[in-house]
């Protein structure tokens, strides 16, 4: 199947055409208008140069309400290791995303020129970061950008074991009082399965993007409604 090539136009191909695996577009660039609408239409850019546009199916999604709290992280939560905050610390959270090595990648797809881009769009209400402190020092966190009903999970990273995923946790709880239910994860991985997200097929995540995208953006800066994460009892037979 072609990959479509993009030019200056504001647009890209329907998704739902797309190959399964691989990107759907290459080239254009990273306004925050184009981000905009990739995102509206469940594209996301990624590795490569030019840029790689993708729309994967399968595609890993969680349900605010399925969100999976395992025992020994509800005791690490309980515990208080971690501040958890959101919106302080935005281009931080991107640059350790970055930064940070991870033992299952090789290099990095966050580009300067995504850092400046997406922190723009963090300047107009829509991109968001979610920290955990130890003390002073960043240890953890996630960014991604939400429109609608929708939270589009973009990179997270952590120094000490179970910064991020208390993060993931204390955004998710968040997003379920607001009733934004809809996280995109975009891609397996064993750590997002062990937090209730699975794969569902593109076409039944578009149509839930559709649908979540009825819904008007919450804008930021957020805050947390209460002082941090408050997970629900886990499922029977959690770890």
């Amino acid at each position: 199947m072609p990959v479509y090539r993009l030019d200056e136009r504001l647009l890209f191909p329907p998704p739902e055409r797309g190959p399964r695996r691989g990107p759907i577009a290459v080239g254009g660039d990273l306004r925050p208008e184009r981000l905009l609408l990739a995102y509206s239409m469940g594209i996301f850019p990624w590795q490569g140069e030019p840029l790689h546009w993708h729309s994967p199916d399968p595609r890993m999604v969680l349900l605010a309400d399925e969100l999976v709290v395992s025992r020994s992280l509800r005791k690490t939560m309980r515990r208080g290791l971690f501040r958890v905050t959101v919106d302080t610390a935005f281009t931080e959270v991107m640059v350790a995303c970055a930064t940070v090595p991870r033992p299952d990648q090789d290099g990095t797809w966050i580009t300067p020129a995504m850092v400046e881009s997406y922190t723009e769009l963090h300047r107009r209400g829509v991109a968001h970061s979610i920290e955990a402190w130890k003390g002073r020092t960043l240890v953890g966190g996630l960014y991604g950008l939400s429109l609608g009903a929708a939270f589009f999970g973009e990179s997270m990273f952590a120094t000490e074991t179970d910064a991020s995923k208390v993060a993931f946790v204390a955004l998710v709880e968040q997003l379920r009082l607001w009733g934004l239910p809809l996280v995109d994860c975009q891609v397996y991985t064993p750590h997002l399965a062990s937090l209730g997200a699975r794969e569902w097929p593109r076409r039944d995540f578009l149509a839930a993007l559709h649908a979540a995208l009825d819904r008007p953006t919450r804008l930021g800066p957020w805050r947390f409604d209460g002082p941090g994460p408050h997970p629900r009892k886990a499922p029977s037979g959690g770890g």
